[in-house]
């Protein structure tokens, strides 16, 4: 019985390690990923509110697993928008703007191979 409750006691400790580890981790995101799947970095006003979430380095990890920039997000580093129709819209697009809900890439040929559509012209 001594040796049961021993490793009951063990196990007990890493499961509050790994716990406290992950939590740790969660706190220190510089990007979260809400349920909606919308990014928040901590210039966000959102950030602080969005408790469910996965955690990312950076804007540029969230946005490359599928996240959203959040609609009032500065586009100073989107350079291409797959909007949620998978249409993808460089700047020079007439709808770029236009479109707000949207997946942010660096390159039109990343967003192409992600599954996007060039949009017709």
């Amino acid at each position: 019985m001594h040796k049961r409750f021993t490793l009951t006691l063990i196990a007990s400790f890493f499961s509050l390690f790994s716990a406290s580890t992950v939590l740790a981790q969660a706190a220190d995101a510089a990007v979260k990923k809400s349920d909606s799947g919308i990014c928040h970095d901590k210039s966000s006003t959102s950030y602080g509110a969005t408790k469910k979430f996965e955690a990312f380095p950076n804007m540029e990890a969230c946005l490359k697993s599928g996240g959203r920039a959040p609609a009032n997000a500065a586009v100073a580093e989107v350079v291409v928008k797959k909007s949620d129709s998978g249409i993808c819209h460089d700047k020079n697009s007439a709808s770029f703007e236009k479109t707000q809900k949207f997946t942010a890439f660096k390159t039109l040929d990343e967003c192409v191979k992600s599954g996007g559509t060039l949009p017709k012209k």
